[in-house]
Order: structure tokens, then sequence, then C-alpha cells
């Protein structure tokens, strides 16, 4: 018998079925995965199995241990929940409850499920984070949510799913705040823990590499429906259907625009330093470097890109020289010629429309009680309120088109949208400013990878044409490999290789930067050899 069976599988919603007669099983102990592109079903289709797509009807049969779980009382879905079958969400600050550490967040399931006491589940809780590759796991299990960086979260709630060592792991966008080696431990970790207690997977990913690498069965999602379900290396080699074979080409390519060396850098930084107080008891703190020395020249135009492990600084560096760290901050930071670091918040207020972010979470950063309307005309309204409501309307409309959605979702509120379309929602808050520089914070971390390519081909025009300034935040070599005219590789908070993008990362002579690279080709090594054998 399959350990979950799902039988012609509709939801709907009011009157929109988002997921349309889907039949697939998992077998004990097999690791399946769902990809397509966002707004395709995928997620919809693995909170069914939990019962927490909210005000869903369902339609059809989800069988697991040979039980319908759409017939279960909500009482006997909560023993399920997090012991039997337990989920990793794409976003962790949804998951993540932040008035709580993260050590009492992954020790209530234990203390629920299997009866520890809160001393056993916190030293569980600790081994757990050890597990998956956080540093300092005593110190970081006593941190709430927003004290760590998003890959850290992420490691937190995979820590916090594998506490009760569930029959059936649900894993949404496990490895998209990742860094390539955490990736790496992320898979090996997941296989180790399947093969050791026989654990079924069933992978949500836009990550074929990952996919290669990790599913003996994939299901190809389009539009709600199931158009493809074979073998991992039958899909890959001879894919049956055209939208398989368009996923499977959708790979980054060089975009690079040619950069001009001699302008004068827009946003020039000089050892720059910035500092946290870290909490030891009631009154003492300790000082924490999270950026040490490192200086900083971005020209119009140019992509300079930023590469490291999770919590190595990239984000804080980049927060900083844009003045929005709460980090004690030293050094100069100058953009267009004008000292940010010494001017007064009301001096600074006109250069924000000029600098604009795109955050790693669109979640966290989207108001949740604001219409899409309201988000991305919120900064026009703020900075060029001459333009009159209907100027601002046409001008949001504009934007919203520009990064693949219709104007016809002004009304709608985050919520009601993918991890993928919020993404895009929050790169059209940002590009509807026209501004000169833009820190993207791993701005295609949730994005498939049709449209990631297609996002990436949208910030090439967009530079080109407004020659603007990107800062570029990722842990994928191959976004960076496209985009970024030069790199820089960050640990601990110091920058250890810089230069040009193809020079570093062809021809590293730092081990900490060759590591990176042999992580980030692991997946790419075998599709060569599959590409070879075909």
């Amino acid at each position: 018998m399959n350990l979950l069976e799902i039988q012609n599988l509709q939801v709907s919603f009011d009157t929109s079925k988002v997921v349309n007669d889907v039949s697939f099983s998992i077998a004990a102990g097999e690791k399946f995965a769902l990809v397509g592109e966002s707004g395709s079903g995928k997620t919809v289709t693995a909170l069914s199995i939990l019962r927490l797509n909210q005000d869903a009807a369902y339609a059809g049969r989800i069988l697991f241990e040979g039980q319908d779980i759409l017939q279960r009382s909500e009482a006997a879905m909560r023993a399920v929940r997090g012991k039997d079958v337990a989920m990793i969400f794409q976003e962790p600050m949804t998951a993540l409850n932040p008035l709580f550490t993260i050590g009492n967040q992954i020790a209530e399931g234990l203390m629920l499920h299997e009866g520890l006491s809160a001393r056993i589940a916190a030293l569980r809780a600790i081994e757990l984070l050890d597990k998956t590759g956080i540093p300092e796991p005593q110190r970081r299990a006593l941190s709430y949510p927003h004290q760590l960086s998003g890959g850290q979260r992420q490691r937190a709630m995979i820590a916090m799913a594998l506490a009760c060592k569930p029959k059936l792991l649900i894993a949404d966008e496990p490895t998209t705040a990742l860094d390539v080696t955490i990736q790496v431990q992320i898979v090996e970790l997941l296989n180790q823990l399947q093969r050791e207690e026989n654990m079924a997977v069933l992978m949500i990913t836009h990550d074929l590499n990952l996919v290669r690498h990790f599913a003996d069965r994939v299901g190809v999602m389009e539009k709600g429906c199931l158009v493809e379900v074979a073998a991992t290396r039958e899909l890959f080699t001879a894919p049956r259907e055209t939208y398989t074979r368009k996923l499977l080409a959708s790979q980054p390519q060089q975009l690079v625009n040619t950069l001009n060396e001699s302008a004068v850098p827009l946003l020039s930084a000089e050892h720059v330093r910035c500092t946290f107080d870290i909490k030891q008891g009631w009154f003492k703190t300790t000082p924490f470097v999270a950026v040490d020395d490192v200086s900083v020249q971005v020209r119009p135009g140019e992509t300079l890109g930023i590469v490291g492990e999770s919590g190595s600084g990239k984000t804080t560096l980049g927060l900083a020289l844009l003045r929005l760290s709460s980090a004690r901050v030293s050094g100069t930071i100058a953009f267009d010629g004008k000292p940010l670091n010494a001017m007064q918040s009301d001096a600074l207020r006109p250069l924000r429309a000029r600098m604009q972010i795109v955050f790693q979470d669109p979640f966290a950063s989207l108001s949740p009680r604001r219409t899409i309307e309201q988000i991305v005309g919120e900064g026009l309204a703020l900075h060029q309120p001459q333009l009159g409501a209907a100027g601002i309307r046409k001008a949001v409309a504009d934007a919203l088109l520009e990064v693949g959605l219709p104007p016809d979702i002004m009304a709608r509120y985050p919520h009601e949208f993918s991890g993928g379309q919020r993404q895009r929602i929050a790169i059209a808050r940002v590009l509807v400013l026209k501004p000169d520089l833009v820190l993207l914070d791993e701005p295609t971390s949730s994005l498939d990878v049709s449209v990631q390519q297609q996002v990436l081909q949208l910030l090439l025009e967009l530079q080109k044409k407004y020659e603007l300034a990107y800062i570029f935040i990722s842990h994928d070599l191959a976004v960076i490999r496209a985009m970024a005219h030069r790199v820089m590789v960050m640990k601990d908070g110091k920058v250890v290789e810089s230069g040009m993008t193809q020079a570093v990362l062809s021809q590293p002579t730092e081990a900490y930067t060759q590591r990176l690279l042999a992580a980030s080709v692991y997946a790419a090594a075998d599709e060569e050899a599959t590409a070879v054998q075909a």
C-alpha cells in the first residue's frame, strides 16, 4: 500500500478552481518532487494533505495510510500535523512565531507529540539546530526569528519539521533561502534521515538541479493540472510534454551589459564596519562585528554581486550602504558625492527615491493590510505626489506589466498570491520609482526558473535603459555569473576575494571561494554526465 495516494483532487476557492483532477501516489520511503511555475498549484496541492488551505472546497480523496484525510475531524488532523506529516514552509517568517525563541518553537512539538520534558526537549532542539548547520546552536536556540538571517530562519524551520521524525515530510522550497554549501548539507541530511527512518518526502521546488539530485520521481504541474509524471532520469533525458521541455530549458544565461569603467562611482564606501550588541544575561552585552573593514564602489550601469554563506554579513553590508541598518556603522559612505552617514534623516529622505531595495522575504516586506495598488503606488504618492491619483494608478499598472503581472490584480492583497508572484510585486514597487541604485537581496530566490529568467532579463533591460546600478546579493552563483560585472565574496563579515566576475568564478584564488564553487556545481556535474549519456 502507498503511504500517500491522491485521487482526482480538486481544490477551489469560491468559484476559482486552482487544482484540477490531480492524482499521484507516494510510497513509504520515496522521494517525490512537484515542479512547475509559480501559481501552478504545487503548494495548494501540498497544503491540502494537511488541510491547511483556508476557505478551500475539496473534492476527490487524499489517502494517508489508507485513511481519507478529507474525512477526518479537525482534532484527528491535529494529531497528524507535525507528527506523522510535517511541513517545511516556503517563507519562514510566516511559520515562525515572533514572540517565542527558536528553541522553544522546536521544543513545543517534541513536548506535545512525544511527551518530552522541557529540559530534554530543549537539548533535542539544540541538537537539531546543529544538524541543520546553524553555527553556535546553543546561542541561536535562545534567539528570536528576527535575530536570524533568512537562511538561518529556514534552517530552524527545517529542524522544527524533522523534530518528531515524520513518516511524510512535505518540503515547500526547503532550500530557497540557503547558500550553496548549506543546500548540499540539507539535501544530504534529508537523504540520511529518509534512509534511516524510511521517511517519504514530497519536495516542492523550482530548483531543477536539486530535483535531479534528490528525487526518485517527478510530477510537473501547469495551471492546476498534473501534466506529466515520470522517473527523474527519464523526465530529464526524455521529457514528453512541451511545457516540461520549456522548464528544463529555463536556466540563467549570460546577461551582463557593457560597463563604462571610466564613469564616476555612484556609490562609494570606505572601511565600513557594522557592530551589534549581543545580550549576555540581563545587563551585560557583548559586541558582535557583522561587517569588518569593507570598501565598495558601484558605478552607474554596474552590477556588483555579493556572495557568501548565510550569516556572512552580505545583507548587513547592503543595509548599511543604504543607511537602513540598525547596527552601529563606522567608515565613510557617499552616494552621488553626498556623505550618507553624515546626513540627518530629513536631509536623507529626498535621496530615498533614488536608492531602493528588494527584500529577500516578500511576505514580510509587503503590508498584509494594503492592496497591491496601494503597496506599489505608496512610493509615488510620497515622492511624486504631483502625478495625482490617475497618474499614480497608470504608473502602477505599467510597473506590474513590466514584471509580468496583469494590472487587474491591483485590488487584491499579498496573501492571495504565490511566493513568486509576491516577489514580482516587491520588484514592481521598487521599479515604479525609476531609482538610480537598487539593492537586490536574493530577488529571485523564490521564483521558478522560467520567471527567474524573465525577471533577470527585465532587470538587465531596465539597467541598460536607465543606467541603473545594482548591488546583487545572492547565494545562486549561476545568477551572479549571469548578472554581475564584479563580485565580492564575504566570509564572517570580511571580503576574502573580489574582482571581475568571470575571473573570480573561473579561477578563484581563495580556498573559501573554491569551496562555494564546488558546492554550487555538484548538481551541474551530474547534469553534464546525464547529457553526455543521453
